[in-house]
This record gives C-alpha cells, structure tokens and sequence, in this order.
C-alpha cells in the first residue's frame, strides 16, 4: 500500500493526502467555497501553484484574494504573460524577452519584427488582453529540458530566449508555463487561469526603450509598462495617486517655486538656488539642534582618501565602479610624469563618511568608560550611478547625507538602538510624517560572521524595537528574510507621505566587520582591548532626496518655518509703497523671511503668482490699511481674507515660524 502525504494546515490539522494529490485537491476537500477562492499555496513557505502536486509531507497554506501581497505578485505577473501573448497576436514575428512582476504592476521586453511599439498601440493591445482573460485558459507548469527549450525558440525564430536558454545550466529543472497555444519559460507560480484576473483591474502606462540584457551595446528592445491590481477599486486608486503625484513632482514644483535645476554640465549634481537652499540651510540647522540635543559630536572628514584605505575598509573591492577614482599625482604631460600602475597610486572620492569616523575613533586610547560615542557628519559623498539611474534631486551623484556612527559595547547596544527610534520618531513627527513603518531586515545568504552573532545581532534590533513600544502593527512591524547587508542585519523606516507612496529614508545596522577591518578598540574594564560595535544610521538618507520627498509630500506647500519665502507683502496702489516696506522691515525685523511686491500689476495677478510659488502667507496693503496700520492677509490656498493689525500678524508669524524643537 502506498504511503499517504501528511499535508498540514495552518491551524494545526493534518490532512493524509495520496501521492499525486496537489493544493488544489486539499482545497476541495475543505470546501467548495475555499475550493473557488484559492489561487496559489504556500507548501513549506514556497509560493507555488496550486495544480502542482505534493512531493512528500509539507506544511500547507492556501492563498487567496485576502493575501493581498502574494495575490498581487501573482495577478502582476499572470498580467505580464497575457501582455506578451496579446503583442505576439497582434504583431506576428514578435519577440519576447522577459516580463517581470514589478512594485505596482508589470512589464514586458519586446523585440518588434517591423518597428518599435508606441502608446498609439497600447489600446488594441489592452483590448486584445482582455479578449484573453476572457477565454479563461488555464496556466500549466511544464518541466523541460535545456535542449528541448533551445530547439523549441529556434524553430519558432526566438533568438533572444535560445540565447538565454543555452546559457542555463545543464541539470537544473527549467520550467514553462503554457496559456492556451502561447508559452513561455518562466519559474511561475501563477493562478490557476487567465480568468482569475480582473479585466477592468490594469492598464497599460507608457512604452520605454531598453537594451537587450541592459547592455547598450546589445539590440535595443520596446519595453511595455502596464500597472496591476486584483479589482477595479484598487486600479482607480492607484491612477489617481498617478494623477496626483504628477502634480506634486519635485522636478516640476522645483522650477514654478525656483528651488533648483539640474543640467548637464554637472550631470547627476544640483543647482541649488537661494530658495531652495534656504530650506536646506533650516532642515540643516533643525538637525543639528536635535542632534546636539541627544548627544553626538559633529565631525568634518576628507573628501579624497587613498585607494589603500578603502581597499582596507572593503569597499574598494565592492564599490570601486560606482566612486569616483582619480590618480594620487597627476601626470607632467611634457615629461610624461609618473606612471599609475596599481591601485596603490588612486585615490578616491569617498561614496561614503564610516572608514573615516572609524579613523577618527582610532585617535587616542578608548576606554570603556568613554561609550557609546556618537559621531556625527553632513558629509558630503559621490557615487558614479548610471546616467539612466539618476532623478531628479531623489538620486544623484552627489549628495550630502546626515550620517553618524555611534561606537558602543555589546551591553550598550539595545538602549542606542531604542534611544536612535525615539530621536527618528520625533524627528519624522516635526517634518509632518505621521506614518511610518519599520522593517527588520535579515541574514542573506551570503554573509560573513557566524550564527551566533547574527542570532545575537538579530535578536538585539528587535529588543530595541519592543523597548519603544513600535514592534506593533501599528508600526507596520514587518520582518524582511534575506535582505540584511552582508555583515549585519539592519532597521529599515518607510515613510508614508500624503498620497500613500512609502520612501524607505532611515536605518540603523549593526557592524563588527569594519571595526575590525580598520583596527579599532577599546580598553575594557578588564585592561584588554576590545572590538566596539558599530551602528551605522541615518534619519533624513541624504539631504537631496530628502528635500525631494519633503517638496513631494507637503506639495510644495511648506510649514511656515521650513518655507523658503515666509510671507510676501503685496500692494494694491502705489500710494502705499513706503507703509509695504515698513510691513517688511518689522517682519524681518522679527525673523520673518519676507519680501515686497510693488509691481504695477492688478492684486489678483499679484495672488495668482505667489499662490503658484507657494508663498505661506500674502500680506495685501493699500490706502486704507496703510492709514490704519493693518494688513489683509490671505493664507495659502484659502480665498478667505482677514484684516488683522500689524502687530497681531508680526506676532502670529513669529509663533508659527518657530522650528518645533524651539517651541
């Protein structure tokens, strides 16, 4: 008699399930109901589908509609299939390449027969998906070999996919999913039909031009956008946040508010403009009050170190594409000069400020007495990105970070830790991010240190969470396996900004790799010496993407004490000239940042303008409040209009301008 499976379930039961037998029998067997509901399983934690069968005990969980982020992975990526299916319908001697599940939808590589694809294609293409979700062909996992699959995308004229196909490894199980006629190689999973999307849930976005393999040098491929959801509610929100993120784009509000501009001259570098680097000059000097409050000392280190030092430190090995590297002497061209022949003779612009705060924790005898010390550096860092990579003032070349290591001993590490989640906390909380999540991420696979330090690692950053009360849903408390660094687990905080968007800005990471690579200690209590941990952290990331996401959330529309221009005072007539720039003078006077507009232009143009540049606070002064000393105030982004004296509106001012830690 054959052995039956013990498949078990989530709350504990154990179901005996005969060979041959899949998730989707297990399915049936609890219910008709669950039966049409399920879409994936989970078997031993590995997302699979639900046809394919048990190959021995496992653990069993069946995934729905409700697991809304293995429901997504899996509608984007069934989406991308009938993309590709529907393009090679439509425009025969197509080739596909690879379609990926992306963070809100998916895409698609094509290599078109006759020319690239446009947006004019993308509504027959959207019509003709549809056409096959409607036919509801069931997906099905086939196990090939790397020959069959090689000879199956020559004879159908796929060059692209015999390439990658050749490429694979001999041995290795290589699978394909069939929809119907069309198929493709693909790991999966996926649902179990094309049916099981919502025709009314995607929508193709845009058409892009991308390399084959992303090398420039490879054929240049139509890649299709398309963005996907399980239901049509879900779609609808998501275009809107679209909509509304296009209005709120740093770039565009950067230019209409005259913050900055990026050109080619300094590619990958800004521009920044008095306006724009004034609210620079307040979040600067924000952080180092709340910094100098909670205890760091404020360092300067170089921008140029010896390519030794960062050979020593480990990221000569793993950054050197991405810094910027010059000669250690620059050649005499009439005499040739010297020669550079090893990297002994490069310096380097340094992509981060760590190996120099350790240097600096290196001058003179620590004690253990001395811990934690926390260094502290707006350090000024370049990293080579890809010209393709860079956006706007979100990812640059050169940024500035607020960066600072603290040094601590083991039996520190825990309350820093929680000390470092409170200072973000209130930190996020003044700049109006009232949500926020935090995320635990974990040991990848290829990692140094032993299991002990990481369990011990690990353990510690959750400690501290559950110290400050965030380890809740609340929170967004989520554990991340596989995505630590490679020498130490690390705290991850995600921002949730007005229109529902999360931007992954703060972490804090554990370090004993560099303190040892770089020969730092400490004298313990004991008169040995001593390896400190070291935490990495940052609150903002960099000063740059920062501001990015700040222009982004708040729209432009900056709190009175980070706004660049606090208050404009506006004329109605001439005649009241001298009393506009005696509003000024008393302003500034009391640390208003304010200027006058005295053109001869119609008030209503004048409101228009400033509205558009996002001035907080329009003060308007003719004859009549110029005779009795007030001003009529019109705040951003209300029509109302309120007379108010000159020393109430002085007075208001001051008080909202103040930055939240002076208050």
């Amino acid at each position: 008699m054959t052995a039956l499976f013990r498949i078990t379930l989530p709350d504990g039961s154990v179901r005996e399930m005969a060979p041959g037998t899949t998730p989707a029998d297990v399915a049936a067997a609890i219910g008709p109901g669950l039966a049409k509901a399920a879409i994936a399983a989970r078997v031993d934690g590995e997302l699979r589908d639900l046809s394919r069968p048990f190959e021995g005990d496992a653990e069993l969980a069946l995934v729905t509609a409700r697991d809304e982020k293995d429901a997504l992975e899996l509608a984007r990526h069934d989406f991308a299939h009938v993309l590709a299916e529907a393009v090679q319908h439509l425009f025969p001697g197509t080739q596909i390449t690879f379609g990926p599940a992306t963070d809100d939808g998916f895409y698609y590589d094509f290599a078109p027969k006759d020319r690239p694809f446009t947006e004019e294609d993308l509504p027959a293409i959207e019509a003709e998906m549809r056409a096959i979700i409607a036919r509801n062909e069931p997906f099905q996992r086939e196990v090939w070999s790397r020959e069959q699959l090689i000879e199956t995308w020559q004879r159908q004229g796929e060059t692209f996919k015999a390439e990658w196909a050749a490429e694979l490894p001999d041995g290795e199980e290589l699978t394909i999913y069939r929809q119907g006629q069309w198929l493709d190689m693909c790991r999966g999973p996926h649902m179990p039909s094309t049916g099981r999307l919502d025709p009314q849930a995607f929508k193709l976005t845009r058409v892009s031009g991308a390399y084959w393999r992303g090398d420039q040098n490879n054929a240049m491929l139509s890649r299709i956008y398309g963005t996907g959801w399980l239901n049509k509610k879900q779609l609808d929100a998501h275009l809107h946040m679209l909509e509304e993120a296009a209005k709120r784009d740093h770039r565009k509000l950067g230019q209409e508010m005259d913050l900055f501009h990026l050109q080619a001259e300094a590619h990958g570098s800004v521009f920044w403009h008095p306006k724009g680097y004034m609210i620079w000059r307040q979040l600067e000097a924000y952080m180092r009050r709340r910094l100098d409050a909670a205890g760091y000392e404020e360092v300067k280190t170089p921008q140029i170190m010896d390519a030794r030092q960062w050979e020593q430190s480990g990221h000569w090995g793993k950054y050197r594409e991405n810094m910027f590297v010059i000669p250690d002497e620059v050649p005499n061209v009439e005499d040739e000069g010297p020669v550079v022949s090893n990297d002994a003779d490069w310096m380097a612009l340094k992509p981060m400020n760590c190996p120099a705060h350790v240097l600096i924790f290196r001058q003179g005898i620590k004690s253990y007495r001395d811990l934690p010390i926390r260094m502290a550096e707006f350090g000024c860092c370049h990293r080579n990105e890809p010209h393709g990579a860079l956006h706007g003032i979100m990812r640059v070349r050169q940024f500035t970070q607020d960066d600072a290591h603290i040094f601590v001993r083991a039996d520190q590490l825990v309350g820093e830790v929680a000390k470092f989640v409170d200072l973000l906390d209130v930190v996020y909380k003044d700049l109006g991010f009232d949500q926020y999540a935090i995320k635990l991420a974990l040991r990848p696979d290829k990692r140094f240190g032993s299991e002990e330090m990481w369990d011990w690692s690990e353990q510690s950053l959750r400690d501290a969470v559950a110290a400050t009360g965030r380890n809740t849903a609340a929170f967004g408390w989520e554990e991340l396996p596989g995505e630590g660094a490679f020498y130490a687990p690390k705290l991850e905080f995600h921002l949730t900004d007005a229109i529902g968007r999360t931007w992954q800005v703060g972490t804090i990471q554990t370090d004993t790799v560099l303190p040892e690579r770089l020969d730092a200690s400490y004298v313990g209590e004991d008169g040995e010496r001593h390896r400190p941990i070291m935490l990495h952290r940052a609150i903002l990331g960099s000063f740059e993407r920062f501001i990015g996401i700040l222009i982004e959330h708040h729209a432009g529309r900056f709190p009175l004490w980070l706004a660049p221009v606090q208050a404009v005072v506006a004329t109605i007539v001439s005649d009241a000239d001298d009393y506009a720039r005696e509003v000024q003078a008393k302003l500034a006077a009391a640390g208003i940042r304010v200027e006058t507009d005295l053109r001869n232009e119609k008030i209503n143009y004048k409101v228009r303008e400033h509205s558009l540049a996002k001035v907080p606070a329009l003060l308007v002064v003719g004859k009549r409040e110029a005779e009795e000393g007030k001003v009529a105030v019109r705040r951003l982004g209300s029509d109302r209009q309120e007379f108010v004296s000159l020393d109430e509106i002085v007075t208001r001012l001051v008080e909202e301008a103040t930055a939240p830690d002076l208050r």
